[in-house]
């Protein structure tokens, strides 16, 4: 009877002892994944709500792990490459770099890719500095797209080794010495033809070449056999000016027939504007040329003379081809092209004041005698000069209430010619002043301030953090002691 309830005991005592394991195994448990997920949330959580220090020249900045690692693959972003700049004496980072800049670099880690140049900072400075924090390729072309720089396109060059050679000569003056005594070649032959063309109107030279002209194109007042002859005696082939310009045409035309046949791209060759200006250019030379060879044979199929003088006013525009070797006239070109609605704002606002101040002194001077505002469409010349404050004095009022039309046009004038003017100033000063400050002749080097140098962070950039000497990538003062005192307890021993 007594021995039942001992075995009784001793059973309970056995599952009490089994059920007390267990609960420690469990708890042991809780404890390895509790200190797990304590770990987990350390490196999710709690280091990246930690706060840098960053000493920019004199001047604190601090900020979270969070916002920099927004942006790993940058200066700051990357912990490796941020150490070579870390001061483990003051537990801080130092850099000794543009303080104005800092401000707006930090900026685009806070707000998440945001990238904004200061005013007051020079636009090489600002690049120079965006460089030197890695923030990255996307970033860079979105800052150049919003600071108006020109897409960078890739330039395609032809695949035979001969026609790269010929296409860089032509094309591209700054890539050797040769491609510069070419463009030089090309800018005097250009400055010639200009120069011809503008002395052929002198009195003294063109007698001959209208009297010429007058008696080839008057074919129903004389005869067939007298026009030849005329044409003959004065022929234009034997003309200095025409002499000139043939050479100046075969340097032109042979330039342009270069750069097509090795131009790796030919349908991208004709939307070239460049390339549209040089070939108008020349076809003014190739259509009076032509005109001249077939009177040369008796034809009776001649341009009328007012045809010949407008295609050769074409001549003029020669002087555009100025621009593919001057950096000002693309300067002036990118100037309109970024004014084009402030210019259509001037045009049509003296378009207005046109028609309101024609219609006002029409009226006005109406009942005068001796008018020469016989009409408003008279009047719009009168209305355009005196607006644009010029006043040729070839038509002017005379009544009391014309004269007061006239001083309101003239301070309208003014005022409507103000007003756009400033923004297109503010366009090419922009311009000018983005070509000339990201072209330095001379080269500066920027002071090393890394505590780290390249080559040894280059040897431990594949290796442990335990293995760098020590020396952990800490968040702040307390954070550094934790991290390495397991380092410091083992050199301790050793």
């Amino acid at each position: 009877m007594t021995e039942e309830p001992e075995k009784n005991k001793n059973n309970k005592d056995m599952k009490n002892q089994h059920e007390s394991e267990k609960t420690a195994v469990k708890d042991r448990g809780r404890r390895i994944r509790g200190s797990q997920q304590s770990a987990s949330l350390y490196r999710e959580g709690w280091a990246l709500s930690e706060r840098l220090v960053f000493n920019v020249s004199g001047m604190r900045y601090e900020t979270q792990t969070r916002t920099l690692a927004r942006f790993p693959h940058s200066l700051l972003g990357d912990p490796h490459k941020r150490l070579r700049y870390f001061d483990p004496l003051k537990n801080e980072y130092f850099l000794d770099r543009n303080r104005a800049c800092f401000d707006y670099i930090l900026y685009f880690y806070q707000s998440g890719g945001r990238l904004r140049r200061p005013a007051h900072i020079p636009l090489d400075v600002f690049m120079e500095e965006l460089v030197f924090f890695e923030l990255g390729d996307e970033a860079m072309s979105r800052f150049k797209e919003e600071e108006g720089f020109p897409k960078e396109e890739p330039r395609p060059l032809p695949a035979h080794p001969l026609q790269r050679r010929l296409w860089m000569l032509f094309e591209h003056p700054e890539s050797s010495g040769g491609a510069r005594i070419i463009a030089i070649i090309s800018v005097m032959v250009i400055m010639v033809s200009i120069l011809i063309f503008c002395l052929e109107t002198l009195p003294d030279f063109r007698g001959e070449k209208e009297l010429r002209e007058e008696l080839a194109y008057r074919s129903h007042s004389t005869s067939e056999n007298s026009t030849v002859l005329s044409s003959h005696s004065l022929s234009p082939f034997q003309d200095p000016f025409f002499v000139v310009e043939t050479i100046c045409i075969c340097w032109f035309s042979f330039e342009l027939l270069m750069r097509f046949s090795c131009s790796p791209n030919k349908l991208q060759f004709f939307k070239d504007v460049m390339n549209v200006i040089d070939f108008m250019a020349i076809l003014p030379y190739f259509v009076t040329l032509g005109s001249e060879l077939a009177k040369s044979k008796g034809s009776t199929h001649a341009m009328s003379l007012a045809i010949v003088r407008v295609i050769r006013l074409v001549r003029v525009f020669r002087i555009f081809k100025l621009s593919r070797h001057s950096k000002g006239l693309q300067i002036l070109g990118q100037t309109f092209q970024a004014s084009m609605r402030e210019l259509g704002l001037l045009i049509f606002f003296l378009f207005i004041g046109v028609i309101l101040f024609s219609s006002a002194i029409y009226f006005a001077e109406t009942d005068h005698a001796d008018t020469s505002f016989i009409s408003i469409p008279h009047a719009f010349w009168w209305a355009v000069v005196t607006m644009t404050t010029v006043g040729y004095g070839d038509m002017y009022p005379e009544t009391m209430s014309g004269k007061l039309v006239g001083s309101m046009c003239a301070i309208a004038g003014v005022l409507t010619i103000s007003l756009p003017v400033p923004v297109i100033v503010s366009n090419f000063s922009y311009f000018y002043h983005r070509e000339t400050e990201c072209v330095d002749s001379t080269e500066y080097t920027h002071v090393k301030t890394a505590l780290w140098s390249e080559e040894e962070d280059e040897e431990e950039e594949g290796a442990d953090e335990e293995g760098r000497d020590g020396v952990c990538p800490p968040l702040n003062r307390a954070l550094l002691e934790a991290l390495c005192v397991g380092h410091k307890a083992r050199v301790t021993q050793v």
